[in-house]
């Protein structure tokens, strides 16, 4: 149900097993769910426009608050309008809280109960990340749906890192909230994050006592981090069924299109990932065949698109001959069409989600469709 007062609301319309199909509303828009949402680190979706970013079907996009903080600026985009007119997107904006990024910053930063004390990688100059400084930075730049600061630590680890890496997240998670509720303006979420590991204890621990403060959605981190695949399911499986049925999932940095239809089958709800666009500029193409490498030369000769019935022009218009070309020869627009194929094939995997979920066929497609998507793949 949408709450008139900030504008927000998730509806279940559907569900097949542990997969739910749904809407997120939000004042800028609708967020069909499952949902997958492009990364636009930079106040952009490497090498591509926001209309096709709309075009491909994304409904809402992320932004990066450790790389905005550093370079334009927050203050800077306020000034400017706030990162929707900066960057041209009129839709849902979601800004993670900058923790994953100063976290992997290693012997750059400090962490103390009262934040994060990093060294830019950009400039070198000293910052303090703290919990009410990541929500002060999300709402200067006007995030529609913002994240709590979080401590996420690389697996395996031992327990006891991750138990205080768990605790420590609780309390950043109380004093983000704290933060919003004096900062935010009015049609603006807040979403907390589950932390813990692979340990279930400590996982349970961290929703409860998450729930029982009463975000706008709930995020599962610190997965896809090293543990393996079958260790990652079985956790988000795990944990989503502690997560409240009227608010949206959010599993954070995953991943492949087999992640995506594993993870939905249990429970999840919203996606992020570099990888369509990482990818893409690396000349990997995801495909309904699986993943094609467009450097290998057996595709130097061939004609055919990468999906002669995709609406996506870069996927369906442009010969394999000549992205091959166009990547042996370092040119940019095959980082441009690769990137902007694989975006739309991400949108065309989440829409086919739904439609099954909506026909009540989830759990037959996600069988067929992972046979096909794990036929070996070309490296």
């Amino acid at each position: 149900m949408q709450d008139v007062m900030t504008g927000f609301g998730y509806r279940k319309i559907a569900q097949d097993g542990a997969a739910r199909l749904g809407e997120f509303a939000t004042p800028r828009g609708v967020i069909r769910t499952p949902a997958f949402m492009p990364v636009g680190t930079g106040a952009t979706v490497k090498a591509l426009y926001p209309e096709q970013v709309k075009a491909a079907g994304a409904d809402i996009v992320l932004a990066n608050t450790y790389h905005l903080m550093l370079r334009p600026g927050a203050e800077r985009i306020a000034r400017l309008g706030g990162l929707h007119t900066f960057m041209r997107w009129d839709g849902p904006i979601l800004t993670d809280s900058g923790g994953f990024q100063v976290m992997s910053l290693g012997k750059l930063r400090q962490i103390s109960k009262e934040g994060v004390r990093f060294q830019s990688h950009v400039d070198g100059t000293s910052h303090m990340l703290s919990p009410e400084r990541a929500i002060e930075i999300q709402c200067l730049l006007g995030a529609d749906i913002q994240m709590q600061l979080d401590e996420c630590i690389e697996l395996p680890a031992d327990r006891r890192d991750v138990e205080r890496a768990m605790e420590l997240s609780l309390r950043w998670a109380e004093r983000s909230r704290t933060a919003f509720e004096s900062l935010a303006k009015t049609g603006q979420a807040l979403f907390a994050i589950v932390q813990g590991g692979t340990d279930e204890e400590l996982r349970r621990r961290s929703a409860e006592a998450l729930v029982g403060m009463d975000f706008h959605g709930y995020a599962v981190g610190g997965l896809a981090v090293g543990e393996g695949h079958d260790i990652m399911l079985a956790t988000l499986e795990g944990v989503t069924t502690l997560l409240p049925e009227e608010k949206p999932r959010y599993l954070m940095g995953v991943g492949t299109p087999l992640d995506l239809i594993e993870s939905v089958a249990r429970g999840v709800d919203m996606f992020d990932c570099v990888m369509p666009t990482r990818n893409g500029r690396h000349g990997l193409a995801f495909t309904w065949q699986g993943r094609l490498n467009m450097k290998n030369a057996c595709h130097a000769e061939d004609a055919s698109p990468l999906d002669p019935h995709s609406t996506c022009p870069a996927a369906r218009d442009y010969s394999r001959a000549y992205l091959h070309h166009l990547i042996k020869s370092g040119e940019y627009l095959g980082s441009m069409l690769l990137s902007w194929a694989n975006t739309a094939f991400y949108q065309e995997l989440m829409a086919a989600m739904r439609s099954s979920l909506a026909e009540g066929r989830f759990a037959s497609w996600a069988e067929e469709t992972k046979a096909k998507l794990a036929q070996p793949q070309e490296t």
